[in-house]
């Protein structure tokens, strides 16, 4: 009786110790994932009044790679410390709020006064060698 109530017990232990080590290793493999997760994390640095595109990750009924995901330009409205934004259409008529990770900085259409260049494309006409 007193040596099977003992090999309880010691083996009481080693189920405690062998607990404990899989919640450590647990922790360790989230520190190390949180980590690489976190590597690729752009801080965004956006001010108000600055022009951004938004990216549209809704499910699309037809898919297209040469679709652009990227929809915009928004204007930034004001930024919150959650990381949170709030955007406006440049008409001004929508301002919704959305995560700061699915924005991204503007960059074209430098000249603002809108003024377009418009290039025609011909096909190139080649000479006969007769």
């Amino acid at each position: 009786m007193e040596t099977t109530g003992t090999n309880r017990v010691t083996e009481l232990h080693e189920l405690e110790k062998f607990k404990f080590q899989a919640f450590e290793s647990a922790r360790l493999y989230k520190e190390r994932m949180k980590l690489m997760h976190d590597k690729h994390i752009v801080d965004q640095n956006l001010k108000s009044e600055e022009l951004v595109l938004l990216y549209n990750s809704r499910l699309r009924l037809f898919p297209s790679k040469l679709k652009s995901r990227w929809l915009g330009p928004f204007r930034v409205v004001q930024m919150f410390p959650s990381g949170a934004v709030e955007i406006e259409s440049e008409d001004g008529a929508n301002k919704f709020i959305v995560n700061g990770q699915r924005l991204k900085h503007y960059l074209g259409m430098a000249n603002e006064k809108g003024d377009r260049e418009i290039i025609m494309l011909e096909e190139p006409q080649y000479m006969n060698e007769e």
